[in-house]
């Protein structure tokens, strides 16, 4: 099995929580093994490997871990982005038109867009990637969307609840997603997910549809909060949900519920029974121009955080989860290493790929220790502060998914 040493690193962050205040590590040095990290710590003490890439001082974190996006849709809809900032209010409803493109395009293209953006964002970083259904709204296309998507990313999510297609009655089709629809995507899927917000899915049909979700075995996530007060939160805690996203909207009670659900967990030693994650969408605010998530508030409480992307045609056209970590400093009030962390081992928390090692096979992802997954992300600055002291600049120097380096990215100068 050939081994690859990065040494020289000036800066590594692990984002692991078991190494506590030690988790920054300073001329540091990681071996990678195949598909998986084999060694860690000071250059001077590295073993010998295969191969060596010189890092040259620059800083290394894991991988991205985007845990939120939409990236297996046809059309454009910047006629709709441009309109919203000239003052129109954003709805739902801009969801029907990525449909309908999305329903004529065939099979290749469909797979060729989304192998184009997931490389897009492997080439800045993102070594982990899920995406959702629901731009299909019917049985044969929520299938294909989620027989596409699984031979491409690495989490696939049922979102058939995204909207109700126009001409249905709301009730029928929440039938049609808890029965027929589900059932036939349910091979392709590892989770299920829910618009509970006004213009789509109601407390009561959103209940529905988790528990007929749960009951196939599915992980369970929310759409919850973004458009205004709700009960995606209180949803989402009920049910157990591994995440509820946007969050934009929380009052004292949602928050007290979030950090409730994470009464089992210890969040110092990264242990215990995790409970929901807040997943907040920068890009996404900014662009629907919503008010942020509020980040700083949620850590305080004693909720973990996911920092995601939210890529999709509509709201949040990136895949830049740079771009989220600085908003998120500059604008969320969060440290630098906060940002991180929520980007990298707070998304492997939202998709419950924070645990597996060496013992059990099922590679960690979001964080950097021996037997995790190779998942290393360099950048082209001597510390990770730079991704919020030189926001918007390109940063990434090398990536390595898995082991393999990133076609495209370089390591060294």
């Amino acid at each position: 099995m050939t081994s690859t040493l990065i040494t020289n690193i000036g800066e590594l962050s692990t984002m692991d929580p078991a190494r506590g205040t030690e988790s920054v590590l300073k001329q540091a040095a990681v071996v990678l093994e195949g598909e998986r990290i084999a060694w860690l710590g000071p250059a001077t003490q590295a073993p010998a490997a295969d191969a060596v890439h010189d890092a040259g001082g620059r800083a290394a974190l894991p991988g991205w871990v985007d845990s939120h996006t939409h990236l297996v849709f046809a059309g454009d809809r910047s006629a709709e982005f441009a309109a919203r900032l000239a003052g129109e209010e954003y709805s739902a409803g801009g969801i029907a038109v990525t449909t309908e493109a999305t329903r004529n395009a065939g099979d290749y293209d469909l797979t060729r867009l989304l192998l184009a953006r997931r490389a897009e964002a492997a080439a800045g970083g993102t070594t982990w990637v899920e995406t959702k259904t629901g731009y299909g709204l019917d049985v044969e296309q929520e299938t294909r969307s989620a027989r596409i998507a699984s031979s491409v990313v690495d989490d696939v999510t049922f979102l058939g609840a995204h909207l109700v297609p126009d001409g249905m009655d709301a009730e029928e089709y929440t039938d049609l997603v808890c029965g027929p629809m589900l059932a036939a995507v349910r091979p392709y899927v590892q989770w299920a997910d829910v618009f509970c917000e006004r213009g789509a899915f109601t407390e009561d049909q959103s209940r529905r549809v988790l528990a007929a979700c749960r009951a196939a075995g599915l992980g369970l996530r929310v759409h919850g909060n973004q458009l205004g007060p709700g009960a995606g939160v209180r949803l989402a805690v009920e049910f157990g949900a591994a995440s509820v996203d946007h969050v934009n909207y929380l009052s004292d009670g949602d928050v007290q519920a979030l950090a409730g659900s994470w009464a089992g967990w210890d969040s110092a030693a990264g242990s215990g029974t995790p409970g929901t994650v807040a997943t907040c969408l920068p890009a996404c605010d900014l662009s629907t121009r919503q008010p942020l998530a509020p980040g700083r508030e949620l850590l305080d409480a004693g909720v973990e955080i996911a920092l995601a992307t939210n890529c999709n045609p509509g709201t949040s056209y990136t895949s830049s989860m740079a771009f989220c970590v600085a908003t998120a400093v500059l604008q969320m009030e969060l440290s630098v290493p906060e940002a991180i962390r929520a980007a990298t081992y707070g998304g492997a928390l939202a998709l419950r790929r924070h645990t597996g090692n060496d013992a059990d096979g099922q590679r960690a992802v979001g964080s950097i220790a021996v037997g995790h997954r190779a998942d290393i992300h360099l950048l082209n600055a001597p510390s990770a502060a730079y991704l919020a002291y030189r926001p918007g600049m390109p940063l990434t120097a090398a990536v390595w998914r898995a082991g393999k380096r990133v076609p495209g990215t370089r390591a060294g100068s």
